[in-house]
């Protein structure tokens, strides 16, 4: 019989069965596809080539370049906000406030690391971080080196005092409580890394409902993990806290400066924009009454005055306004998309865009039921928004469509939607792709990722876990961040005394084909074929492999089954080697079904598939 050549459909389906797949393929970690055939995924390395540590969980990076060509990169993470410029990491999180001298005192207990400060106006929280300046000795090891730090701390005692961790246990001569000179520095509140719905005891407002019963689901409490969202204004950085105040970083004052809150801003928004040619600063989700965080309107949109991001109220001489969408709950995300703004919110999609006085904007509603999952699942390619819905995905072309998908119910069924604050679209335009980044079922943190290639319309499916991304900018490689809630390394900045666990990592991604100098294990699967549609038992004697640009050994197995139902066992000479010089392999596959499963385990292995040819005939069922 002649040698038959297997050639299979791109991209992964899981919306069919094994069976029902046949001609294509059905599995897949750490491969794309490109021009039709699939490829292992390119490796990654440490950012600016060295391992390097951030407090907390990143929600988003951003890249941009100064007036001068300097290249910049943000990182914001549940706890900190940091800068790079000129090959350093600084920590440039807002000051929410300083205390006035000798506001704050200490108390040590002998033998014991734990320190209590006093200060009537912390406003602190468990895991806020707070630096003391121009304290004095205790009196014996609590000296002023050890005083005058950076601190977590680590638990609050009530609204006047708390109590931070020393790296060194008090002795009995530490008496002393700090001098009259120290000041307190409070960073912004910490944010959560998970999300919770909370619908018993303590949900809602105070003496809603009887003691010891638990509160209706109607009282429900929604607390959404933090997320950071960042643009440009000039060369300048506006950092938005989704839910929170809106800050700027100024570019050219440098890493020695930190962000601060932008004067006569709202004070609470879900995202924040620079529209563009017109300049003006534009909050969604934002107040109703002009810094009063508790009138927030999470379906209201709020423009500042146009080159004047410091004035967001109306007047007859400046372009400052406000509009109210109607379709939806919230505002969740937007995106800058052919000379207008999207705005995405839980249900519907608009458009925002500039038509000069006396109105500034005009807004439309563009379509409805197809919500956005999370502030950051939305992203534009090309002119063309894609984004991640509850229940599908979608592009706006000109007008709202599904994008056909065929890995849609291994999505969305294995979905964890408490945690969709978290998910995270990047695009890597090298290749053509949107991913999706998002949390299993089962995870509070994210483990999964879906890509569409736009341009083949072929989708992927893996398990590269990263909470942010950011495409090929100011930096020569894509940017990828990974979360580990355990993670314990000193951060950058140096150690911090009662630092708990938790620490991010940035990657420079696409190169190599190693993950930071170790092996990546890559595999693809193919749906079950049969002879004859399955009448007969097939015996396969030898295959031919051909793989473009392969380096390093392959494994190959031929999974075989009687029928659809049952257990796939491997041929009896599995598996098999394939080596870049590997002409053919001879088999003993016997089996009405069979599929093809090619991995990849070893450092530095690099492949391209291209086809195989397969000799195989009838067989009987011994």
């Amino acid at each position: 019989m002649p040698l038959v050549k297997l050639a299979l459909r791109p991209g992964i389906d899981k919306q069919n069965t094994e069976y029902g797949a046949e001609g294509g393929w059905i599995d897949s970690d750490f491969v794309r596809f490109r021009y039709g055939l699939p490829e292992k995924m390119g490796g990654w390395q440490p950012f600016n080539n060295a391992s390097q540590y951030f407090i907390g969980f990143c929600s988003d990076i951003f890249s941009w370049n100064s007036l001068s060509g300097v290249p910049h990169a943000v990182l914001g993470t549940t706890k900190k906000l940091y800068v790079f410029q000129s090959g350093f990491w600084a920590d440039i999180t807002p000051i929410r406030y300083t205390s006035s001298a000798g506001d704050a005192t200490f108390v040590a207990t002998n033998g014991s690391t734990s320190l209590t400060v006093t200060d009537a106006g912390h406003g602190a929280i468990q895991g806020d971080f707070v630096t003391f300046s121009d304290a004095v000795s205790l009196g014996g090891v609590i000296t002023a080196d050890v005083l005058n730090q950076e601190f977590e701390v680590t638990e609050v005692l009530g609204s006047s005092s708390y109590t931070i961790t020393s790296p060194v246990a008090a002795n009995a001569s530490d008496t002393g409580d700090g001098g009259a000179a120290t000041i307190a520095q409070y960073q912004i509140n910490i944010g959560a890394d998970v999300s919770y719905f909370d619908f018993g005891w303590g949900t809602g407002s105070w003496n809603l409902s009887t003691w010891g019963t638990p509160r209706p689901a109607s009282a429900g409490l929604a607390l959404l993990s933090r997320v950071w969202q960042f643009d440009n204004y000039g060369e300048d950085l506006i950092c938005q806290l989704v839910n929170g105040g809106v800050y700027l970083w100024d570019t050219s004052a440098g890493p020695s400066t930190r962000a601060t809150a932008i004067t006569g801003a709202p004070t609470k928004s879900t995202y924040a924009l620079v529209s563009t040619p017109d300049r003006h600063l534009v909050c969604f989700g934002t107040e109703d009454t002009l810094e009063d965080p508790s009138s927030q309107d999470p379906m209201f949109v709020r423009f500042s005055s146009q080159e004047n991001i410091n004035t967001f109220v109306p007047t007859a001489t400046n372009t400052a306004g406000g509009q109210r969408l109607t379709d939806g709950n919230r505002i969740v995300s937007a995106v800058r998309s052919r000379g207008q703004i999207l705005i995405f919110t839980d249900t519907s999609l608009h458009s925002m865009q500039f038509i000069g006085p006396p109105f500034t904007f005009g807004f439309q509603q563009l379509g409805s039921n197809c919500g956005c999952i999370g502030p950051h699942a939305a992203i534009d390619a090309n002119g063309l928004a894609f984004w991640m819905g509850k229940e599908a995905f979608y592009v706006f072309d000109g007008t709202v469509k599904k994008i056909p998908c065929t890995v849609q119910d291994y999505v969305f069924k294995d979905l964890n939607f408490v945690q969709g604050q978290k998910v995270f679209a990047g695009i890597n335009t090298e290749f053509n792709e949107i991913t999706w980044w998002y949390c299993s079922f089962t995870s509070d943190y994210i483990d999964r990722f879906v890509t569409y290639n736009y341009l083949e319309a072929v989708w992927t499916v893996g398990t590269m876990a990263r909470t942010a991304w950011q495409d090929v900018s100011s930096f020569p490689r894509p940017i990828g961040a990974e979360y580990s809630p355990t993670g314990t390394q000193t951060p950058v900045g140096g150690a911090i005394p009662g630092l708990t666990a938790g620490r991010t990592v940035l990657y420079s991604q696409e190169s190599g084909v190693n993950a930071v100098n170790q092996p990546i294990t890559a595999f693809i699967q193919a749906g079950y074929f049969d002879i004859s549609e399955g009448d007969n038992m097939l015996f396969m004697k030898r295959f031919i492999p051909d793989f473009l640009e392969q380096a390093g050994n392959l494994t190959v197995n031929l999974l075989l089954r009687p029928y659809p139902q049952a257990t796939a066992s491997p041929s009896s000479l599995d598996p098999y080697v394939i080596t870049p010089t590997t002409k053919k392999v001879d088999t003993r596959a016997r089996g009405r079904q069979l599929s093809l499963k090619i991995t990849s385990d070893e450092i530095d292995t690099q492949w391209r598939y291209g086809t195989l040819r397969v000799d195989v005939q009838p067989d009987g069922s011994r």
